[in-house]
């Protein structure tokens, strides 16, 4: 059974408007309802291309008044056109206004039939009491390292770049659990490397510091090797945090 009314929460980049795309293609399927939607039949691509009258996707940030939410009332009170479902997908949700939580809070509370309203957020503790009370809550978590690697690698693959595991390391601990900050980095890397991405590159554009230095570092910290802390630090990190240390 699927709720009427839902809210993906968690932080960016954790795929909650893709997931409730994916959802949105499901149940209007044209050999679903099903777990996974075919991404073939003239409903999925539809859906997929932008171009679906029955699925809305609505920036909450740009459209947070309650002019646009009853004008969003008026449209989902009709049945789907084509589609089993009429899906509403509202990014940034809490963004909108007071009065606009207000018009819409009947509408959550009794949805039209065949309509499902999908409400995405990054501040979750911003959405009323009211509304979370009347939704089904769903909290992203965030994507583990493993599995990020692993997308970024397969990109790697598909697009016919070389690049190194260690590399691959760095960017993906970088993204701290968002793909899409891992893709960025990654796209910055290939921007910079025409084609072959370097380890120097991933370093210089995470602002890290390399792998030798830390563990020469590492190293003369634990013989408590303060001449070779300072040389290290003056040859590999630079003059400027060399001179602060000395004063």
């Amino acid at each position: 059974k699927v709720y009427p009314a839902m809210i993906f929460s968690g932080m960016k980049g954790v795929g909650k408007t893709s997931s409730a795309r994916i959802l949105a293609k499901a149940l209007n399927c044209e050999k679903g309802p099903a777990s996974e939607p075919c991404n073939v039949c003239p409903t999925c691509l539809e859906i997929t291309e932008d171009k679906s009258a029955d699925y809305m996707e609505i920036d909450g940030a740009s459209n947070n008044g309650v002019n646009e939410v009853r004008s969003l009332r008026e449209t989902v009170k009709y049945k789907p056109l084509k589609n089993r479902f009429r899906i509403v997908v509202i990014d940034e949700v809490h963004m909108l206004s007071n009065a606009a939580w207000n018009a819409l809070l009947k509408t959550i509370e009794e949805p039209p039939e065949h309509t499902i309203f999908i409400m995405a957020t990054t501040d979750f503790h911003k959405i009323p009491a009211t509304i979370v009370s009347r939704c089904q809550h769903f909290e992203f978590k965030r994507i583990p390292f493993e599995v990020i690697k692993q997308v970024l690698k397969d990109i790697c693959q598909k697009e016919a770049i070389t690049i190194s595991d260690y590399a691959l390391y760095l960017i993906s601990k970088s993204a701290e659990g968002s793909l899409r900050d891992a893709k960025k980095i990654l796209d910055q890397a290939i921007a910079i490397s025409s084609g072959d991405v370097k380890d120097d590159d991933v370093v210089a554009i995470l602002g890290i510091i390399a792998e030798e230095t830390f563990i020469a570092l590492t190293r003369d910290v634990c013989t408590q090797d303060r001449k070779g802390i300072i040389d290290d630090i003056r040859h590999n990190v630079g003059m400027e945090l060399y001179c602060y240390l000395e004063y």
